[in-house]
């Protein structure tokens, strides 16, 4: 368990003395956040603070899992480093779009169907990757079968597999993305995420069916390949972030943008896909379906009636223009995530406590 201690400390000290660091370079370059003309007039104060900042967390992820295999001497895995791989993958996706938004002075970077491309790519990759490298037990990174606190149903087959694993990343990351429109809103949410995956992968690896010496009900464990490093990957970030987090709050230092909320995004899929914990996701992120289906029903609402049902979406900014300031609606989003991921991992016990 050193490792995932290690992780979370190494990440989180590298974005408190990074992220400053970074500041200061991207605000000599000029790399400022353009702000949307037609959002609430309190976030004008915001244009030009330094973005893509996720370039921080992003590297301090990847370093503190690299720094903690090295001082541990533990091997890494390929349920890991698949994570990271999406992690990173869809950061540098973010990356480009943030670049050309800068350059161009707009708030559209990459057009749709470039960005789309990126996603894509990255996403495919990921999920045929998943299905390879079987363990001595037959356990891929990832498994043909839905999942809720572990599998369940028939085999989907590798086709709907690599569809459904497509729908998640690209429905997590711009759920994160959707949801970072306030000062530490998504940095905050996602710590809390993290934090509950740490705390899944510990308890797959301790109930592990590798593990099991003999089995009186095989439904009892958990058959995923590498519990204890995606709980290590998930420290990394929780602690990466947490660190971010000192720079990202109200009033912000530092955005992600795009960068780090597609990374996060992509992360908190692969770490569900991976776990096993398809399903149990959209609870775990509770706050970040929310906000997205926010934007589902104003669109929707829109286009089937001409009304709006929010004055503005996502749902965070309809109640800035409430009235309620900034740093109100982030620490009551927080709660509600709170409350998200204590019900998440309840769920989450109590699944398996139900088969013991």
């Amino acid at each position: 368990m050193r490792q995932i201690l290690f992780s979370g400390v190494i990440g989180l000290f590298l974005t408190l003395i990074g992220t400053p660091l970074l500041i200061k370079l991207l605000a000599k370059k000029g790399y400022g956040q353009y702000i949307r003309d037609d959002g609430p007039r309190e976030h004008a104060s915001k244009r030009g603070t330094p973005t893509m900042g996720g370039i921080a967390f992003i590297l301090a992820t990847i370093i503190a899992y690299f720094a903690t295999k090295l001082i541990t001497g533990a091997p890494t895995t390929f349920s890991g480093l698949l994570v990271l791989f999406l992690m990173a993958g869809m950061g540098l996706v973010g990356f480009l779009d943030d670049y050309i938004k800068i350059i161009k002075r707009r708030s559209l970077g990459l057009r749709a169907k470039a960005k789309m491309a990126g996603q894509l790519i990255v996403g495919i990759t990921f999920a045929v990757l998943a299905l390879q490298f079987a363990d001595i037990r037959g356990n891929t990174p990832a498994s043909t079968k839905l999942s809720f606190v572990q599998d369940f149903g028939w085999q989907i087959g590798p086709v709907l597999f690599v569809i459904w694993a497509l729908f998640m990343i690209l429905a997590m990351s711009n759920g994160v993305n959707l949801t970072d429109g306030l000062d530490g809103l998504a940095t905050g949410a996602s710590v809390m995420v993290f934090g509950a995956y740490t705390f899944i992968g510990v308890w797959q690896f301790q109930e592990s069916c590798a593990n099991a010496v003999t089995l009186t009900n095989p439904s009892a464990c958990f058959e995923v390949r590498d519990p204890l490093d995606l709980a290590i990957v998930a420290s990394a970030l929780m602690g990466s972030c947490f660190g971010f987090l000192w720079w990202n709050t109200s009033p912000a230092k530092i955005f992600m943008g795009d960068t780090g909320s597609l990374a996060l995004g992509g992360a908190l899929a692969g770490l569900a896909i991976c776990s096993r914990t398809e399903l149990l996701l959209a609870i775990l992120g509770g706050l970040f379906v929310l906000i997205t289906m926010s934007v589902v029903i104003q669109v929707g609402s829109f286009r089937l009636t001409g009304k709006r049902v929010f004055r503005m979406a996502p749902l965070q900014h309809h109640f800035e223009l409430k009235g309620w300031s900034e740093v109100l609606v982030v620490v009551r989003f927080w709660i509600i995530q709170g409350m998200c991921v204590i019900v998440g991992l309840g769920l989450f016990y109590a699944g398996w406590a139900n088969n013991k």
